[in-house]
């Protein structure tokens, strides 16, 4: 293979010159970074290469906020909450917060911004029953009722950016001073930050691309008392709230927000959490003015002739690129921390951009790049970079990298003998499909209360960081993020009036109540029917765990007539259920060698009809069965970790539920370890091994011819194909 330069960004170290030119060459990179906690010397800057130099709209002025911390971020807290013995009640609303984060906000009135709600009947305390001792930092309640629990929601003050707090305890910084957020809708952090702006662009003219981490509000995260994440959210707007920002909501959509619309309940509208009405209002009005605030700085960089790249984390909230302002804002690329296949779909899916990059682990951190770890972060690289591949050769990125000290990652050969082979395959891949539409012979559509404003993104923690109670469902996406499939994601909204005629699957995944399964959506017969309907006329739906739950009319799966299996809740159990026989074999898992592996249990459920095909059980409860619905299917799983295993259990339950399972020996890999991809207008296949050892399989052509093969450790192999299909 011949060396073929570009498409990589590597980072910039101190007094590491020599080093840098040695790497430049070897992984082929043509860009060069600095990030939090590094900056380029002038000699790096020379060599031949883009510079991309990060930028903080929002921290990184200590020099300006010192001055202002009335203008300071903001964000609504709830205290503990506290029980009532007697008639009076002290609540101690700062107890459990970092002081060294949250300060409470007495710039602005308690009695007109806060609330003391009686959290035991639901009832906001007027405000003539409390008080505030600013000394103690301590609420005062009268005319309590004995034994009901009391919390407070208060204002408070940001006063050290979340980032760079974990970045400062990582890396151990000690007395570096502690970045403090300041907002943008307040009027001298406004006028400074452009002013700003502009001082950086004329005294940074060997900056090529200026890397913005990110604009204005931080995604929701703050710490508590032991130095340690109390609340994270990466999708959550509780950092970008004020007084400012709600009289300015009310003026614009005619009503007041309060605090509890922010704390609801103590959950701070986690993204699990079914979004309010004022929620999405408030999302909306946010995202609508980050885009116009961001877009003055973008034409900034741009009238000094250099690109504006977006960092997809930190002060990301506002600039969601999905959502339907962030076209206006004239961004040139987004970067983003790739985790997987889901991950950098994410990335790699962005419109209205004209390059995306993705920058892949290890970090090149001292928790990591130390002496003696070369196994765990070999196994962490081969890993991040197989399972990103399967995505990239759906819809690849147009550059890659690697963040942190090179001098670290430096000290370890065998990673860099690995990223320079990594580095070339990704070139490779770019220059034989690079803008080529890849064959997808169905379309699925993932169906929640987000949609499209959070494709790639449920389940997740942050980047692809995902919760125990949620890896059965995130790997639905790790699946799709790598398959030849098209996917789209859709909300109930997006549905009300019908379902768009090009998706041939529906799939509804989540626990019961949640955004992603959808909760008193159900409670729609018109959705309902209208969903049977599409069914029965010929499509197929998939649910997950607890698809479709809302207990109403008998049922508690809404669509259990579809998926051919329900959830007991105690109420029929006096009802005998007789359908419990797996199937001796069935399509969806025909040439599985192991037992189908559902992750976390999902108890009592059971097959409602006797037609119902039950694939698999555990403990007496269906992790696996299908239905046929008129001319369409339903099929139920209970969870779907990802595997390669599942990933085709997957795939083969949507070709069942379409009823096209004639179809599925065409372009098809029986070894799950192998896929193919094919690239029908450059008329290409990648045969590809998503492991790191040696896979047997047949691999069926798109004439439907058996080949026979053995797929090396690792390898992509490229092949051709004629008119009718047959691989050359």
């Amino acid at each position: 293979m011949s060396k073929i330069k570009g498409r990589l960004t590597l980072p910039g170290d101190y007094d590491f010159y020599e080093e840098t030119k040695e790497l430049m060459t070897r992984w082929g990179a043509d860009a060069i970074r600095d990030s939090d906690g590094t900056k380029l010397a002038d000699d790096i800057k020379d060599l031949d290469a883009k510079i991309y130099t990060t930028y903080f709209v929002a921290r990184a002025h200590n020099d300006f906020a010192v001055h202002h911390l009335d203008e300071c971020q903001q964000l609504y807290l709830i205290s503990d909450y506290n029980l009532a013995t007697e008639e009076t009640l002290s609540i101690s609303y700062l107890k459990g917060y970092l002081d060294e984060q949250i300060a409470a906000d007495y710039d602005h009135d308690p009695k007109e911004w806060w609330q003391v709600i009686d959290r035991t009947s639901n009832t906001v305390l007027d405000s003539s029953l409390w008080s505030v001792d600013q000394e103690t930092d301590t609420v005062h309640i009268t005319n309590t009722i004995p034994f009901h629990e009391y919390t407070v929601n208060f204002l408070s003050y940001m006063i050290w950016d979340p980032t760079q707090m974990y970045n400062h305890i990582t890396n151990d910084w000690g007395e570096k001073p502690k970045d403090i957020p300041f907002d943008v809708r307040m009027p001298h952090s406004n006028k400074f930050m452009k002013s700003t702006m502009v001082d950086f662009l004329e005294n940074n003219p060997k900056t090529d691309v200026v890397r913005f981490t990110t604009f204005y509000y931080h995604f929701t995260l703050f710490f508590n008392d032991k130095r340690k994440e109390k609340f994270v959210d990466w999708f959550g707007y509780g950092s970008s709230v004020s007084p400012e920002a709600i009289l300015a909501f009310e003026k614009e959509r005619g009503y007041r927000l309060s605090g509890e619309d922010f704390i609801q309940n103590g959950y701070y509208n986690s993204t699990f959490s079914l979004p309010t009405k004022e929620y999405l209002d408030y999302i909306d009005f946010q995202q609508q003015f980050v885009a116009q605030e961001a877009k003055a700085l973008v034409d900034l960089v741009h009238s000094y002739g250099k690109e504006a790249m977006m960092f997809l984390g930190d002060n990301w909230i506002g600039t969601e690129p999905y959502g339907k302002y962030f076209h206006t804002i004239g961004m040139d690329a987004v970067v983003g921390s790739v985790g997987g296949g889901a991950t950098l779909r994410l990335i790699g899916d962005i419109p209205h951009v004209k390059y995306t990059e993705g920058r892949f682990l290890p970090y090149f951190f001292p928790d990591t790049f130390h002496e003696g770890n070369d196994v765990a972060i070999m196994a962490e690289a081969i890993e991040n970079w197989l399972g990103a591949r399967r995505a990239i050769l759906r819809k690849p990125l147009n550059r890659i990298g690697y963040g942190g000290y090179p001098s670290l990652a430096y000290k370890h050969p065998e990673f860099i003998d690995y990223v320079e082979n990594m580095a070339e395959e990704f070139r490779t891949i770019l220059d034989n499909i690079e803008g080529v539409t890849p064959h997808t012979p169905i379309k699925v559509a993932i169906l929640n209360a987000w949609g499209k404003l959070r494709s790639w993104q449920a389940f997740m923690v942050a980047h692809a960081l995902w919760y125990k109670e949620t890896y059965s469902y995130f790997g639905i996406l790790e699946s799709l993020s790598g398959m030849g499939v098209d996917v789209e994601f859709i909300s109930f909204e997006d549905i009300k009036d019908g379902i768009p005629k090009d998706i041939d699957v529906i799939i509804n995944a989540g626990d019961r109540d949640t955004a992603f399964s959808g909760g008193k959506y159900w409670d729609d017969p018109k959705l309902v029917a209208m969903i049977r309907k599409w069914v029965y006329e010929g499509h197929g739906f998939i649910g997950v765990g607890e698809p479709t739950a809302f207990e109403k009319g008998g049922h508690f799966f809404q669509l259990a007539d579809i998926l051919g299996v329900d959830k007991e809740l105690g109420f029929t159990l006096s009802t005998d259920k007789y359908f419990k026989t797996e199937l001796d074999s069935h399509f969806i898992t025909e040439g599985m060698e192991t037992e189908f592996k559902s992750g976390e249990e999902v108890n009592h459920v059971y097959a409602k009809y006797e037609d119902t095909e039950i694939i698999a059980m555990n403990n007496g409860n269906v992790t696996l069965a299908a239905r046929t619905y008129g001319k369409g299917r339903g099929v139920y799983i209970a969870g779907l970790p990802y595997s390669p295993e599942n990933s085709k259990v997957l795939y083969r339950s949507m070709f069942y539920a379409c009823q096209k399972e004639s179809e599925i020996n065409t372009w098809y890999a029986t070894n799950p370890n192998v896929e193919v991809h094919v690239y029908p207008s450059v008329n290409k296949v990648a045969i590809v091994n998503n492991t790191n050892i040696d896979q047997d399989t047949i691999v069926y052509d798109g004439n439907n011819n058996a080949i026979e093969t053995t797929v090396l450790k690792s390898e992509i192999r490229w092949e051709a194909y004629d008119e009718k299909g047959s691989i050359n």
